[in-house]
């Protein structure tokens, strides 16, 4: 997240640098934060004397959005997070990004937003065609996810609740164990439909509800 007073954004990415982090990736889908009603249902709340660790030592200011700025304070890639639309895509090839993630923040941030696999085909082929990486995170829960991800044209996929679910119930050896899960089922995957290498993945191997012909009930 980019806070309108730059030099926290600053100590931010010069941290992220020295740790040595290959890249940074800005979240664009956040102006404000949405109504999220499981944590209105389970009335959560942070606690007023909680400092998040990522901040700590930080003067806290407001947002930014300036992502030409935030290219002139590294050298490290910037990947920008939270698209779904080809018209938002073509703006970040534009600026310059690094890489796309195809994200719907969970599906927290708006209601009735598309799955991220429905948007990635549409990001990929009508606006990026390959010009830089894209990425798709959530919903990946199976293997199988992952390779269609890969058939429509995906980079790489990021996995999120899977592995806080695990690390909740067993710590590091959860989080190996759902990798593990996730690697198999996607060689499996690979072998049932034949294919030998990552490379030999292509569209011919997904049908999606757009590739079939809509019919009228009446016909």
């Amino acid at each position: 997240m980019v806070m309108r007073n730059r030099n926290i954004v600053t100590q931010l990415v010069k941290r992220a640098e020295k740790a040595g982090f290959r890249a940074i990736v800005l979240t664009v889908d956040t102006p404000r934060l949405g109504r999220r009603e499981a944590d209105i249902k389970n009335r959560f709340a942070l606690p007023s004397h909680l400092t998040l660790k990522n901040f700590k030592g930080l003067d806290l200011g407001k947002i930014d959005k300036d992502i030409m700025w935030l290219q002139t304070i590294t050298k490290l890639p910037i990947l920008l997070k939270g698209v779904l639309t080809a018209e938002d895509a073509r703006l970040a090839v534009q600026v310059g990004a690094a890489g796309i993630i195809v994200s719907n923040h969970g599906a927290r941030q708006l209601d009735y937003v598309p799955a991220t696999i429905m948007a990635l085909e549409e990001v990929i082929v009508k606006a990026v065609q390959r010009q830089i990486p894209v990425f798709m995170d959530g919903g990946v829960r199976r293997g199988t996810d992952v390779f269609k991800a890969l058939a429509l044209g995906a980079s790489g996929v990021f996995i999120g609740r899977p592995v806080v679910f695990s690390l909740a119930v067993h710590g590091q050896a959860g989080v190996q164990k759902v990798l593990e899960m996730l690697r198999d089922e996607f060689e499996l995957t690979m072998a049932l439909n034949g294919c030998r290498t990552v490379e030999e993945i292509t569209r011919n191997y997904v049908i999606t509800e757009w590739d079939t012909p809509w019919i009228s009930p009446k016909l």
